[in-house]
């Protein structure tokens, strides 16, 4: 872990944070290894447990926060919790690593992992865009793309604390961007 570096790329729900690190993923080049976050929340369609997340029930999501077995967590949503948990970092050995995390998980793998992390904020170009792509998703109902927008809001006051911001307006830009900064970061 110790000559892994860590590549955060985090963003509101929505952002299109999840197809670029899967893009990233695959370019193997980059030889990433994807750290699997932990959740308390239900699988979405074509969601696999231990793949996509860890789906765990809230009562042992609370259990391993008091066992201190995450890196670091946080209650995203009212009750729905999300977290890296510590055996990822080690599972990853000297592997370099790329998270695909909420905001404020980001910052917290950044301020612990300075020295070794490169951390990108997906912006989206406007929040009606937000919203529009999180309706075309249809998985959420009205009121839980309220609550993940004023979430967004927030989060979005957040970005200038990453190293990058990148706005996702054409993907396929975008990506390349966000491929760069990797690509620049993991071979310094």
């Amino acid at each position: 872990m110790k000559n892994s570096k860590f590549i955060v790329i985090a963003a509101p729900s929505g952002s299109g944070k999840t197809t670029i690190v899967n893009k990233l993923i695959k370019e193997k080049d980059l030889d990433l290894h994807f750290s699997v976050s932990a959740t308390s929340r239900d699988p979405r369609k074509n969601e696999e447990d231990g793949e996509n997340y860890f789906f765990i029930s809230k009562e042992e999501f609370v259990r391993k926060v008091s066992n201190n077995e995450f890196i670091e967590w946080e209650e995203v949503y009212k009750g729905v919790f999300y977290g890296t948990l510590i055996s990822e970092l080690e599972n990853a050995k000297e592997k370099n690593l790329i998270f695909d995390i909420d905001v404020i998980g980001g910052l917290n793998i950044k301020r612990k992992f300075k020295d070794q992390s490169l951390t990108i904020f997906i912006k989206p170009p406007s929040i009606d865009e937000l919203e529009k792509r999180l309706k075309k998703r249809n998985s959420e109902t009205d009121s839980s793309i309220k609550i993940r927008i004023d979430k967004a809001k927030n989060e979005i006051l957040l970005a200038d604390k990453f190293d990058y911001i990148v706005e996702n307006d054409i993907l396929e830009k975008s990506y390349w961007e966000v491929f760069n900064l990797v690509n620049n970061f993991i071979n310094e």
